[in-house]
């Protein structure tokens, strides 16, 4: 096997996956913005200490790529961390301050280093402060915090509509005590983060990825029925194509041949033609007349099934054409489509399907061989097998399994029903259960796929 038969699936699989994560986590970040929520990166690649990137000055998110193209990541403010009643103190100390260590705040607060450092990490999270000096030791009191440029609004990069340029602007790192108390400053910096908004914001920014697939895959399909179309068989007795080899082949027959009789039986359709042939075929190996037109003359051959006793067809297919779709009848293809991919997705969870399910489905390597077939039979393949694909991960990410997105609209569900926040020590255990089970479909799905590598 030659290095470039290798490379190439890789290289299409990365391709498609890193794009398709990539639209999905441009979903997330779409919907963040739109409740004004802060997003500090945006990424293609997941994360990596190199990367290239350019910071927004409208938006303060730093959006960019990493060596580690497979998927990509959007940092949206405040789905890290846990808050506490000191993270008001704690802001203000910070603000006042201009940086802090965190032994400091901690004695300030009279709290141990590692409550302190998580105070200060909640912050950073939000867009509050940033880290700017890490421990020299393993000692969290030596880590440093800092505040951000705020404009005279107190608003600081990542809030739409700062600007420094006004008088009573101050940089990062300069003290500053705002003109609210610590409870209201607290307020208005909770007011941009995830943990901030409304229930029905959350479930836009977690529903934001899935859907941006989902409509992708919509687009990609209605496109490619309009527009490119589809092959579809004319329902005329003429021959499109005839294998090399074949019996029909051995008895005279090309492509463009128009046929009139088949084993003595008139033939005026497609499909009165494959009826007399599955007849004849079945008829013990007997020779078979055939009446034919070519070129406006008409001919007469023989096929003999003897010759190749094995074989049930004879080697002929129609006329093709290529259909092309109306907006209503793409978009109800698509529809159809969705609705099929969402049940299969589903019936992962029926323990009764799941298995069957999972031996139907594909690991990173299927999907990379799949992309490198496509690539090689043509745009339009690869457009559609991409649609699948992004179709399939939109809903994918809907079931309501931790870490997946349904697994955050049922976390927050969960939140609503018992009104209160459910601990991060039980948000832990539901991810780790997701993400056994989330191991277990990849190791049979790659299974899968090795074997059928090894035995197609």
């Amino acid at each position: 096997m030659n290095l470039l038969a290798v490379l190439s699936p890789i290289f299409w699989g990365l391709l498609v996956l890193s794009l398709l994560v990539f639209v999905h986590e441009a979903g997330h970040y779409g919907m963040a913005r739109l409740c004004g929520v802060r997003v500090t990166e945006f990424f293609l690649g997941m994360p990596f200490k190199y990367k290239l990137s350019h910071k927004s000055k409208k938006y303060g998110t730093e959006v960019g790529v990493t060596p580690l193209l497979f998927g990509g990541y959007t940092r949206i403010c405040g789905m890290e961390g846990q808050l506490d009643e000191l993270l008001p103190q704690a802001l203000m100390s910070v603000q006042e301050a201009g940086s802090l260590e965190v032994g400091t705040l901690a004695a300030k607060l009279n709290c141990e280093d590692d409550r302190a450092y998580n105070l200060l990490y909640t912050l950073a999270d939000w867009g509050s402060i940033e880290l700017v000096k890490e421990s020299e030791s393993d000692e969290l009191a030596h880590i440093t915090f800092q505040t951000l440029a705020r404009d005279a609004e107190l608003r600081c990069e990542y809030d739409r509509g700062h600007n420094f340029e006004l008088e009573g602007s101050t940089a990062a790192g300069e003290p500053r005590v705002p003109q609210l108390s610590a409870d209201d400053f607290f307020a208005q910096e909770k007011a941009h983060t995830y943990v901030g908004v409304n229930v029905p914001k959350r479930l836009l920014m977690i529903l934001g990825g899935p859907l941006v697939n989902i409509a992708l895959a919509f687009v990609l399909v209605v496109g490619s029925l309009m527009f490119v179309g589809v092959p579809a068989a004319q329902n005329k007795a003429q021959l499109g194509s005839v294998e090399s080899g074949s019996l029909a082949a051995i008895s005279g027959l090309t492509a463009g041949d128009t046929i009139l009789t088949f084993n003595k039986v008139e033939v005026h359709t497609w499909e009165d033609l494959t009826a007399a042939i599955k007849d004849a075929m079945s008829n013990g190996g007997k020779d078979i007349p055939v009446t034919y037109e070519r070129n406006g003359i008409q001919l007469e051959t023989t096929i003999k099934p003897v010759l190749r006793p094995d074989d049930k067809i004879i080697g002929v297919t129609p006329v093709m054409t290529t259909y092309h779709f109306s907006f209503i009848d793409a978009s109800a293809a698509a529809v159809s489509y969705a609705a099929q991919v969402g049940q299969f997705a589903l019936r992962l969870l029926i323990p009764t399907q799941t298995m069957e399910v999972l031996n139907q489905s594909s690991s990173v390597v299927g999907i990379s061989v799949m992309a490198s077939e496509a690539a090689a039979e043509g745009f339009s393949t690869l457009i559609m097998l991409v649609a699948a694909i992004s179709m399939s991960l939109g809903f994918m990410n809907l079931l309501p399994i931790p870490p997946l997105d349904g697994g955050k609209i049922l976390i927050e569900v969960i939140q609503v029903i018992i009104r209160k926040p459910l601990s991060i020590k039980v948000q832990n255990i539901l991810s780790y259960i997701g993400l056994a089970f989330f191991l277990f479909v990849f190791v049979v799905a790659l299974r899968n796929d090795i074997l059928h590598l090894l035995f197609r």
